[in-house]
């Protein structure tokens, strides 16, 4: 093994320095720091909060429908109805939910638990990095985590990234502690925290699973057989914990509840292998071709199952991730996102590495080479190779990025005490690397300007710094680090600062700030708001008032295509709306024998239906219920013409 050979020890065990035994009112400078870091983590989450609306409007609305019952809050129905689910499992959607509780079915409440995992991930991760490399290390990589930009974006949106990476950084934590340990326990705490995380976003939690297991195993004092077996009882439980709530669904009979949504099968297992699963890695084809049947809906439940299938994962997000390849994440439309610091954090990995001879148990410095970089590599080769994922997703590097940058810059600064003039000098060609990597990752969103100068002065007078003489005073080569870190942070938190401060975020897909690009030309079909009512965000003040007006005593306002037509009907009525495709029309909830059947029971009368693009995007089901509308409901006319309002009682009123 290749091994870095200098006068200074690798990583060790945290030490007290005499700074960090200074007390400004009895509160250590370290304490200060941490504490001033944690406020600017809030100051770039809550700043301009109002920008973001009600949120994700799917999610939202979600929100309201889990108020109104026990059995829509455990199986997460989309709207009052429970006529779907959403596509992701609860955990997190609980969190909104007993948020907005307290505050109202609002923007800011079902923001607020993402926007407070954000903030306490910080002195969390904080914690993570001291045990490796000390206190430096750890205020570097929380500043980093505080700064990146699509951490910021999600954890201002009420998708449940943001629980998420809380919850694995607590699992982390329980896997660092077993390793020092050798205890069981401390594994079962790791494995009952990723199972909850798989709770929260399904198979997502698992990718830095791998990391965790590998650094307790190649880290841990025990006997091999003793960790085999530690482990074996530690996957028992992450299974037992992550499917539980899964087969409390699956197990309960299909017209007791909501349909799962953007399943299959109406199956969650099924969507956790399928659209959750195998087709963000790989693609997938449209949505299944099974057909439903009529049904008998019992009282206070909601309407009939029908199997349907998930969207073309193919065409979903395309131009929002890119091509699959080595250089997506480094390349637009992704890499303003989270790459400004990456290539240095990878090859902090390499610094770590090839730190020393590799022994088993293995020391310190390699076992944050295992748990971060293991987690970093990871991410990183999962979405360069994926079909079907989010930009947002991304914010899933920043905790192992974040760590690697701040146990990274100490390592450089081990090797710059050695006062050996090739490591001050590598070190300086590392950080103007970064320089123009960040430059010219900037100059693809917008025009470079005079800001650009005062970084590269600020790296100018760091390498001067560190360079003036063969063997400079440790004060000087410690004003030089400091100038060649600052200059290389400087770029994301300016980017950070935009995207806290952009006045339009998108709330369905969030991202950081797109400078000239934006990413209006990158949306989904379906997703961009817009007249008519078929828009997400939109209502139709004339139809709106129409229904109310007509449907008083009915379960259902109306039936709509997908959440895209209805989520803001829901959040403006708090009243059911049939999603009759689900999220955005894939599904096949129920058929027109099903519709017949809510009809003639007095639940539903109204029907949104739209024979352009926004009808349902691949349910078989869609001639059919064209052809039962066409036959046994009336067209209401006076709305916008981009809509079809259908009347499906037995005797039509009209409009």
């Amino acid at each position: 093994m290749t091994t870095i050979t200098t006068s200074t020890a690798v990583l060790t065990a945290p030490e007290r320095r005499p700074w960090q035994e200074i007390r400004l009112l009895g509160v250590s400078l370290p304490v200060i720091a941490l504490g001033l870091i944690v406020l600017l983590t809030a100051a770039l989450r809550f700043i301009n909060i109002q920008a973001i609306g009600d949120g994700n409007l799917y999610y939202t609305a979600a929100i309201e429908s889990m108020l109104q019952s026990p059995s829509n809050f455990f199986f997460v129905a989309a709207e009052p109805g429970g006529s779907v689910s959403i596509d992701k499992p609860p955990v997190g959607l609980w969190l909104q939910a007993i948020s907005a509780m307290f505050l109202g079915v609002n923007g800011f409440a079902v923001v607020l638990p993402q926007i407070l995992a954000g903030i306490i991930s910080v002195p969390i991760l904080y914690h993570l990095v001291k045990r490796y490399a000390g206190t430096v290390a750890g205020l570097i990589a929380a500043l980093v985590l505080a700064i990146t930009p699509v951490a910021i974006a999600t954890d201002r949106n009420n998708t449940m990234d943001s629980t998420l990476i809380l919850t694995l950084l607590l699992a982390a934590w329980a896997f660092i502690k077993a390793t020092e340990s050798g205890r069981l326990r401390w594994l079962l705490i790791g494995a009952a925290l990723i199972g909850i995380g798989f709770n929260i976003k399904m198979l997502q939690a698992f990718l830095p699973v791998p990391a965790f297991y590998a650094l307790y195993f190649f880290g841990a004092k025990l006997g091999w057989r003793r960790k085999i077996g530690y482990l074996t009882l530690t996957t028992i439980l992450l299974l037992a914990v992550s499917l539980s709530w899964a087969i409390i669904v699956d197990l309960t009979p299909a017209d007791q509840r909501p349909y799962v949504g953007s399943s299959e099968t109406n199956s969650v297992l099924e969507l956790m292998i399928g659209y959750n699963g195998l087709q963000r890695l790989l693609g997938g084809a449209g949505p299944g071709n099974a057909s439903g049947g009529s049904f008998t809906p019992p009282q206070g439940s909601p309407p009939p199952m029908m199997a349907g299938g998930p969207p073309g994962a193919g065409s979903i997000g395309t131009g929002e991730i890119g091509q699959a390849g080595v250089f997506r994440l480094f390349t637009t439309p992704l890499a303003n996102e989270i790459s400004w610091l990456l290539p240095f954090g990878l090859i902090a990995v390499g610094l770590l590495v090839f730190s020393g001879r590799i022994r088993f148990p293995l020391s310190r410095e390699h076992q944050a080479a295992v748990l971060f970089g293991g987690w970093l590599l990871i991410e990183v080769v999962f979405f360069s190779a994926a079909s079907f994922f989010h930009a947002y997703y991304l914010a899933m590097l920043a905790p192992p990025l974040a760590a690697l940058v701040g146990i990274g810059a100490v390592r450089l600064w081990q090797l710059i005490q050695a006062k050996s003039i090739r490591w001050r000098v590598v070190f300086i060609a590392l950080g103007a690397g970064t320089l123009l990597f960040q430059a010219w990752t900037a100059s693809q969103y917008l025009t470079l300007g005079w800001w650009i100068i005062p970084v590269a002065g600020l790296l100018l007078v760091g390498a001067v710094l560190l360079i003036q003489r063969l063997r400079p005073a440790r004060g000087w080569m410690l004003a030089g680090f400091t100038c060649v870190i600052a200059a290389m942070l400087i770029i994301p938190a300016g980017w950070a600062a935009l995207t806290t401060l952009d006045p339009s975020p998108s709330s369905v897909l969030p991202h950081a700030y797109a400078g000239d690009l934006g990413l209006e030309g990158n949306r989904p079909a379906g997703f961009a708001s817009g007249p008519g009512g078929f828009g997400v965000g939109s209502v139709d003040a004339d139809l709106l008032a129409y229904l109310q007006a007509n449907t008083q005593g009915m379960t259902y306002l109306m039936a709509v295509p997908s959440s895209m037509q209805g989520a803001a009907y829901v959040l403006e009525t708090g009243r059911g709306v049939l999603y009759l495709g689900g999220f955005n029309g894939s599904d096949q909830v129920i058929d027109s024998a099903g519709l017949s059947e809510l009809v003639a029971a007095g639940e539903l009368r109204y029907i949104l239906w739209s024979a352009g693009p926004m009808m349902l995007m691949g349910a078989g089901g869609s001639s059919d219920l064209s052809a039962w509308l066409q036959s046994d409901c009336a067209v209401v006319s006076g709305f916008a013409s981009t809509i079809t309002l259908y009347d499906c009682a037995p005797s039509p009123s009209g409009a």
